[in-house]
């Protein structure tokens, strides 16, 4: 099976298929074939129904006499049991899956002329629809600007940025996806969505798509300043609160395909955004300067999908991405670290190398050495530590073998120390230095040193209070080796350096089960990639992406929003 959704390489394209033995597989895998509904026997009735969120194998039903054991994923029971007209029957849980506690509904009564099919089994996830819709295509809800309203709603879309303020509230940039008219294209549209008060704010930009850049004066904020339509740009937080933005990809009028390296920072208290380095037209060359030493003339090539961390220091860190040239109209692969102080203005060319499509230096797993350098990659996950070292998990982009001339979803785990060496160096943690690589998800809830998230691009990253770092969906190669968008959610322990499969499905293409607004249960987002998300104490917050509704058979924008309880 092939299958990318080329959000990272800013253009969406999909291609699919799958073989018969791939489809038998994977429908094997879901429970499919002979889960049955039951049905009227010899000598009676049988007991069965539903079963919602059961994500690994080890569930034991009983009905007193006998027991089924239903596949990871399957959606229904039946027991082999027939029972005769108006005897009682009573199903409970003898053993509990690993990683799940499931609950028996309607488990007890008597059969009557036809199978019982009402009883239900449910299996809770830490995910709870928040709102937006469980379709996919939705234009934007915009309201009145600068008013929430409980109708208001971005329109679905995938690789926008996101900031989170003092106060709790979720920000919301940009993208590529549908505007006011529901018409799809590049948007510049800024939002906020209060979780007190569960509603959404159009603060700022265009509510249609294709909106250009108002630069204004370089260094001066203004209140007609704004950055124009982009998708795939990266972002930070400041100690002040303030938040920053750069580069981006749009396709210009004409379908050429441009990329920024503008540097923007916007004061949520004033409203208003200022451009403060790199050019206002597309496609800038970057200049790097010495290694290691700031200057007020370098700056980074024009790029998206890169990646991007904040230190104590308040320095802006900013890795690889998708770039073009002059002489090509593909996008290229980057593999440069850089940094950027907002106190002095300037950035500095930190470590690896200005060749585009670099190959990966992996050295000794586990070990730091000044020649190791992940390869080129764009839409790769990210996250700080509280020692101040830079974490990097997979992407779109280059291993280690030479001979593979084209990018392809990674699941290799970095981490950057600024302290080490003369510039701080790379350390292969975890994961496989090809491409391609398969999952290994183990016992759901339990941590081994085998386990490892399959390689994706576009998954959404997020670190709790104890360090942990977590990953949720993208898109890239599940437990069979099949390539689709995924929904399942790992944590990290930098510690034992392990993963852990915490919830989500095992396989790609899992569509949404979204329940009823602010409802628990069964429910979690189907697969998807390019999403926003924020962290706001011990709930992550996630948004939209390209992925599976609760019904499509293809993935498509979303705009529904999403919390989760770790």
């Amino acid at each position: 099976m092939k299958i990318r959704i080329r959000h990272s390489r800013l253009e969406h394209w999909y291609t699919c298929a799958i073989g018969a033995a791939a489809c038998g597989a994977l429908i094997a895998g879901c429970g499919g074939g002979d889960g049955g509904g039951g049905g009227t026997g010899p000598s009676g009735s049988t007991v069965g129904g539903s079963i919602a969120g059961l994500l690994d194998s080890g569930l034991v039903l009983s009905d007193g006499t006998t027991t089924v054991s239903p596949a990871a994923g399957a959606t229904s029971f039946v027991f082999s049991n027939n029972y005769a007209n108006g005897a009682s029957y009573s199903v409970t849980i003898t053993t509990q899956p690993p990683g799940l506690t499931c609950s028996v509904v309607d488990g007890t009564g008597t059969v009557g002329s036809s199978a019982v099919t009402s009883v239900s089994v449910v299996c809770p996830t830490p995910w709870v629809f928040e709102g937006g819709s469980n379709t996919s295509g939705k234009g934007g809800v915009y309201g009145t600007q600068g008013m929430a309203a409980a109708a208001n709603t971005p329109g679905a879309r995938s690789g926008s940025v996101t900031w989170t303020d003092a106060a709790g509230d979720l920000w919301l940039f940009g993208g590529h996806g549908f505007d006011s008219t529901a018409t799809q294209g590049y948007l510049n549209d800024l939002w906020m969505y209060s979780p007190a008060s569960h509603s959404w704010t159009w603060v700022g930009g265009s509510n249609v798509a294709g909106a250009s850049g108002v630069y204004g004066n370089l260094g001066v904020a203004a209140a007609t300043n704004v950055p124009g339509a982009r998708q795939g740009a990266v972002s930070w937080t400041d100690a002040s609160g303030n938040f920053w933005l750069f580069g981006g990809f749009q396709t210009l009028s004409g379908g050429a395909s441009g990329v920024y390296n503008d540097l923007w920072k916007y004061v949520p208290g004033s409203g208003e955004w200022t451009w403060v380095n790199g050019s206002s037209v597309v496609n800038a060359a970057g200049v790097y300067g010495t290694q290691g030493t700031p200057a007020p003339n370098n700056v980074p090539p024009s790029r998206a999908g890169g990646s991007s961390w904040l230190d104590g220091s308040g320095n802006l860190w900013l890795f690889g991405g998708s770039t073009y040239t002059a002489s090509t109209s593909d996008s290229l692969g980057l593999a440069d670290l850089w940094k950027y102080s907002p106190t002095t203005n300037e950035w500095t060319w930190v470590a690896g190398t200005q060749t585009l499509n670099a190959h990966g230096v992996y050295g000794s797993l586990g070990t730091p050495a000044p020649t190791n350098a992940p390869g080129a990659r764009d839409s790769a996950s990210a996250w700080t530590d509280a020692s101040g070292a830079l974490w990097l998990f997979g992407g779109l982009g280059f291993d280690s073998n030479s001979s593979n001339t084209a990018p392809d979803a990674l699941n290799d785990l970095w981490k950057f120390d600024p302290t080490l060496g003369t510039n701080g160096e790379w350390t292969w943690v975890s994961g496989s230095d090809v491409v391609a690589a398969k999952g290994v998800y183990g016992t759901l809830g339990a941590a081994a040193s085998s386990n490892v998230p399959g390689a994706r691009d576009g998954a959404a990253a997020w670190i709790d209070s104890t360090g942990n770092l977590w990953l949720f969906g993208g898109s890239g190669y599940d437990t069979l080796g099949n390539g689709g968008p995924l929904n399942d959610v790992w944590e990290f322990s930098p510690v034992t350096a392990q993963w852990t499969w915490i919830t989500g499905f095992a396989v790609q293409g899992p569509t949404g089960n979204y329940g009823a607004i602010g409802a628990s249960g069964a429910y979690s987002p189907g697969g998807r990639a390019g999403s926003a998300g924020w962290t706001v104490g011990d709930k992550f917050w996630l948004f939209g992406g390209i992925g599976y509704d609760a019904i499509s058979a293809n993935p498509a924008d979303l705009n529904d929003l999403w919390q989760y309880s770790f």
